[in-house]
Protein backbone atom coordinates (compact mmCIF):
# COMPACT_ATOMS: atom_id res chain seq x y z
CA UNK A 1 0.00 0.00 0.00
CA UNK A 2 2.93 2.32 0.89
CA UNK A 3 4.10 2.30 -2.45
CA UNK A 4 1.09 3.26 -4.30
CA UNK A 5 1.01 6.37 -1.86
CA UNK A 6 4.77 7.41 -3.01
CA UNK A 7 3.44 6.73 -6.70
CA UNK A 8 0.70 9.00 -5.82
CA UNK A 9 3.10 11.73 -3.96
CA UNK A 10 5.43 11.00 -7.43
CA UNK A 11 2.13 11.82 -9.60
CA UNK A 12 0.98 15.25 -7.39
CA UNK A 13 5.24 16.33 -7.99
CA UNK A 14 5.21 15.61 -11.48
CA UNK A 15 2.00 16.81 -11.81
CA UNK A 16 3.38 20.77 -10.62
CA UNK A 17 6.47 20.11 -12.49
CA UNK A 18 4.54 19.14 -15.79
CA UNK A 19 2.31 22.51 -15.56
CA UNK A 20 6.11 24.56 -16.16
CA UNK A 21 7.10 21.98 -18.69
CA UNK A 22 3.95 22.26 -20.93
CA UNK A 23 3.84 26.07 -20.45
CA UNK A 24 7.00 26.50 -21.76
CA UNK A 25 7.02 24.32 -24.64
CA UNK A 26 3.65 26.26 -25.88
CA UNK A 27 5.67 29.30 -25.43
CA UNK A 28 8.58 27.91 -27.49
CA UNK A 29 6.78 26.59 -29.70
CA UNK A 30 4.57 29.80 -29.91
CA UNK A 31 1.76 27.45 -31.02
CA UNK A 32 -0.15 25.68 -28.12
CA UNK A 33 -2.54 23.56 -29.57
CA UNK A 34 0.70 22.18 -31.59
CA UNK A 35 2.31 21.80 -27.73
CA UNK A 36 -0.66 20.01 -26.61
CA UNK A 37 -0.34 17.17 -29.80
CA UNK A 38 3.11 16.60 -28.30
CA UNK A 39 2.44 16.90 -24.78
CA UNK A 40 -0.15 13.63 -25.93
CA UNK A 41 1.66 12.17 -28.47
CA UNK A 42 5.36 12.05 -25.85
CA UNK A 43 2.62 10.70 -22.99
CA UNK A 44 0.88 8.33 -24.97
CA UNK A 45 4.23 7.06 -26.48
CA UNK A 46 5.46 6.76 -22.47
CA UNK A 47 2.14 4.80 -22.12
CA UNK A 48 3.24 2.51 -24.56
CA UNK A 49 6.95 1.63 -23.76
CA UNK A 50 6.53 1.00 -20.34
CA UNK A 51 3.74 -0.90 -20.76
CA UNK A 52 6.01 -3.37 -23.40
CA UNK A 53 8.52 -3.47 -20.67
CA UNK A 54 6.32 -4.13 -17.86
CA UNK A 55 4.67 -6.93 -20.17
CA UNK A 56 1.64 -5.36 -19.25
CA UNK A 57 0.30 -4.28 -23.08
CA UNK A 58 -2.44 -5.96 -24.59
CA UNK A 59 -5.28 -4.40 -26.82
CA UNK A 60 -8.91 -5.21 -25.31
CA UNK A 61 -11.04 -7.19 -27.51
CA UNK A 62 -14.59 -6.26 -28.43
CA UNK A 63 -16.71 -7.16 -25.82
CA UNK A 64 -14.62 -5.46 -23.78
CA UNK A 65 -14.61 -2.53 -25.38
CA UNK A 66 -18.72 -2.49 -25.90
CA UNK A 67 -18.68 -3.51 -22.06
CA UNK A 68 -17.33 0.30 -21.27
CA UNK A 69 -19.84 2.69 -20.22
CA UNK A 70 -20.60 5.54 -22.51
CA UNK A 71 -19.34 8.32 -19.86
CA UNK A 72 -15.66 6.43 -19.61
CA UNK A 73 -14.83 7.46 -22.62
CA UNK A 74 -14.31 10.85 -21.73
CA UNK A 75 -11.56 10.23 -19.49
CA UNK A 76 -8.65 11.49 -22.97
CA UNK A 77 -11.41 14.71 -23.20
CA UNK A 78 -10.39 15.78 -19.30
CA UNK A 79 -7.07 15.00 -20.04
CA UNK A 80 -6.99 17.51 -22.69
CA UNK A 81 -8.39 20.16 -21.11
CA UNK A 82 -5.94 19.36 -17.96
CA UNK A 83 -3.22 19.79 -20.99
CA UNK A 84 -4.90 22.80 -21.65
CA UNK A 85 -5.03 24.79 -18.74
CA UNK A 86 -1.19 24.30 -18.35
CA UNK A 87 -0.46 25.65 -21.57
CA UNK A 88 -2.79 28.48 -21.18
CA UNK A 89 -3.15 29.46 -16.85
CA UNK A 90 -0.46 27.98 -15.05
CA UNK A 91 2.74 30.36 -15.94
CA UNK A 92 -0.17 33.49 -15.97
CA UNK A 93 -1.37 32.81 -12.66
CA UNK A 94 1.94 30.99 -11.03
CA UNK A 95 2.58 27.40 -10.13
CA UNK A 96 1.16 27.68 -6.19
CA UNK A 97 -2.35 29.28 -7.39
CA UNK A 98 -2.45 27.10 -10.66
CA UNK A 99 -1.71 23.93 -8.58
CA UNK A 100 -3.75 24.81 -5.32
CA UNK A 101 -6.69 25.28 -7.35
CA UNK A 102 -6.42 22.02 -9.77
CA UNK A 103 -6.10 19.85 -6.23
CA UNK A 104 -8.90 21.61 -4.29
CA UNK A 105 -10.80 21.40 -7.14
CA UNK A 106 -10.13 17.59 -7.27
CA UNK A 107 -10.09 17.06 -3.47
CA UNK A 108 -14.09 19.01 -3.50
CA UNK A 109 -14.97 17.13 -6.60
CA UNK A 110 -13.65 13.65 -5.23
CA UNK A 111 -16.16 14.55 -2.06
CA UNK A 112 -18.86 14.31 -3.94
CA UNK A 113 -17.71 11.38 -6.14
CA UNK A 114 -17.16 9.08 -3.31
CA UNK A 115 -20.29 10.33 -1.46
CA UNK A 116 -22.49 9.23 -4.63
CA UNK A 117 -20.33 6.99 -5.91
CA UNK A 118 -20.36 8.43 -9.48
CA UNK A 119 -18.39 7.41 -12.38
CA UNK A 120 -17.01 4.14 -10.75
CA UNK A 121 -15.97 4.83 -7.12
CA UNK A 122 -17.08 3.45 -4.29
CA UNK A 123 -19.17 5.00 -2.27
CA UNK A 124 -17.73 6.90 0.75
CA UNK A 125 -20.56 9.20 2.29
CA UNK A 126 -19.46 12.40 2.94
CA UNK A 127 -18.33 13.03 6.70
CA UNK A 128 -18.20 16.48 8.74
CA UNK A 129 -14.30 15.70 8.74
CA UNK A 130 -14.32 15.30 4.47
CA UNK A 131 -16.30 18.58 4.30
CA UNK A 132 -14.02 20.33 6.81
CA UNK A 133 -11.16 18.99 5.16
CA UNK A 134 -12.78 20.41 1.88
CA UNK A 135 -13.12 23.88 3.51
CA UNK A 136 -9.37 23.96 4.97
CA UNK A 137 -7.87 23.33 1.42
CA UNK A 138 -10.27 25.84 -0.13
CA UNK A 139 -8.62 28.42 2.44
CA UNK A 140 -5.45 27.61 2.13
CA UNK A 141 -5.65 27.92 -1.66
CA UNK A 142 -6.97 31.40 -0.75
CA UNK A 143 -3.87 32.15 1.35
CA UNK A 144 -2.02 31.06 -1.50
CA UNK A 145 -3.25 32.58 -4.46
CA UNK A 146 -3.39 36.08 -2.47
CA UNK A 147 -0.16 36.62 -0.84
Amino acid sequence: MWLLYGLALLAGIANAVQSGTNATLSKSLDQPFAAAIVVSLVGGATLLVVGLILGRFALPNMGAIRSVPPWAWFGGAMGALLILSQLFVAQRIGAAPYLGLLITAGVITSIVLDHFGWVGFERHPVSLWRVLGGLLMAGGIALVAMF
